[in-house]
């Protein structure tokens, strides 16, 4: 695997850490910009909606530009975007930051993902995308940890000052590794590259996409006051288990993948769903006792065994020709769930219902989607979904 695949999954991982970082973080956010923790909740919203904006408009708006340099500039976006939020004086500040680096996401990982096919060998592709998303998935296990680590000994700016460090290095590698003659896309006009969002059985994808990942984020926004304020955890333990829900993703995303492959998305999506809704039912007591509280790992695996289930779902139902502007349409569906999420949890917290509610909320949407899925009826194009379906896992 040649070094810029490294520098693919470099960036990866400091995108990933950046979307994330703020759960270990919004009790020091709160306190020191004299907000409540559901506004700050918002800063996880504002995320997720500059994601569902920008993903499929920066995905068109760019689709003639050079590769390398498509991938440069968004790696300079990140930067600016994590620099300004370690300097941010206010909320508003802080909130513009975070819409802003969110702007890379979704098109760094669309764009990412075909450059990393280029790089290899025909039989390899399939590799050379699992080896880009591996980034993400580093940044869930190991990131986000360790920015909650520097936050609580150096403060939360500090966190978002590492990450954009993180982004100067990914951007380096990209400037060193990745060759500047890439093929460029297919020219293709904009009627064209419009005509899937005609396609409704996608529509219905991305809404099973949007509910099925309210769920999670309805309780892991707000998972940080929840393990201080309920469990009674100090820092290292909150640090542990962050880590221990990474691994959670990880085995989950694996997981999710071999489920599809080997069972179709329809099973693997309802299976995937309904194990996410009896971990959320079950969380209304884990979180009563800090071994209990360690079981979050359940909810990292059958959180991300949905990912790649979801994702083969919405590809199948665009077909071939729709399928850039799809995928990106899912990763902003998925940021939509984020957002539908973050504000359930903070509307539950606002009502007095208590921290230990918000796993039964999250339960609800969870339960929606696995609904949506039992009865879904999915029309499978003849696309070859198998480098994206490896890619998630």
């Amino acid at each position: 695997m040649p070094a810029a695949l490294l520098a693919l999954a470099a960036g990866a991982f400091g995108i990933g850490t950046t979307e994330f970082i703020i759960m270990g973080l919004l009790t020091q956010v709160s306190q020191d910009l004299h907000i409540s923790i559901p506004t700050a909740g918002t800063l996880i919203s504002g995320y997720a909606v500059g994601v569902a904006v920008g993903a499929p408009v920066l995905t068109l708006a760019s689709r003639r530009w050079p590769r390398k340099l498509l991938l440069l500039s968004l790696m300079l976006l990140f930067i600016a975007g994590n620099a300004a939020a370690a300097l941010a004086p206010s909320y508003g500040w802080l909130l513009a930051a975070r819409v802003l680096t969110s702007l890379t996401h979704g098109t760094f990982f669309g764009v990412g993902a075909v450059v990393a096919t280029q790089l290899v060998a025909p039989e390899k592709k399939a590799s050379a995308i699992a080896l880009m998303f591996s980034g993400l998935t580093l940044a869930t296990l190991l990131g986000v940890p360790f920015g909650t680590w520097i936050g609580q000994h150096w403060g939360w700016r500090m966190a978002f000052a590492s990450v954009s460090g993180i982004g100067v290095i990914a951007l380096l590698i990209l400037l060193r590794h990745v060759p500047r003659a890439l093929s460029m896309p297919s020219p293709q006009g904009l009627t064209q590259e419009l005509a899937v969002l005609r396609n409704g059985a996608m529509w219905r994808g991305l809404l099973l996409t949007v509910i099925g990942f309210a769920g999670v984020f309805t309780l892991y926004t707000y998972i940080e006051p929840l393990l201080t304020q309920v469990t009674g955890m100090d820092n290292r333990m909150i640090a542990f288990t962050l880590l221990l829900f990474g691994a959670g993703l990880a085995l989950g995303n694996h997981a999710g993948g071999k489920l599809a492959d080997r069972f179709g998305v329809q099973r693997a999506l309802w299976v995937s769903l309904a194990a996410l809704m009896l971990v959320l039912i079950a969380g209304r007591w884990m979180f009563a006792s800090t071994p209990l509280a360690i079981a979050f790992v359940l909810l990292g695996i059958a959180a991300f065994a949905t990912v790649a289930p979801l994702q083969m779902g919405v590809l199948q139902s665009a077909g071939e020709a729709g399928m850039n502007l799809a995928s990106s349409l899912n990763i902003a569906a998925f940021n939509l769930g984020n957002a539908l999420g973050a504000w359930l949890g903070g509307a539950v917290i606002a009502q007095g219902l208590g921290l230990t509610w918000l796993a039964w909320a999250a339960a609800l949407p969870a339960a929606a989607a696995l609904l949506m899925a039992s009865f879904a009826s999915r029309q499978t194009s003849p696309v070859q979904t198998s480098a994206m379906a490896a890619g998630m896992h």
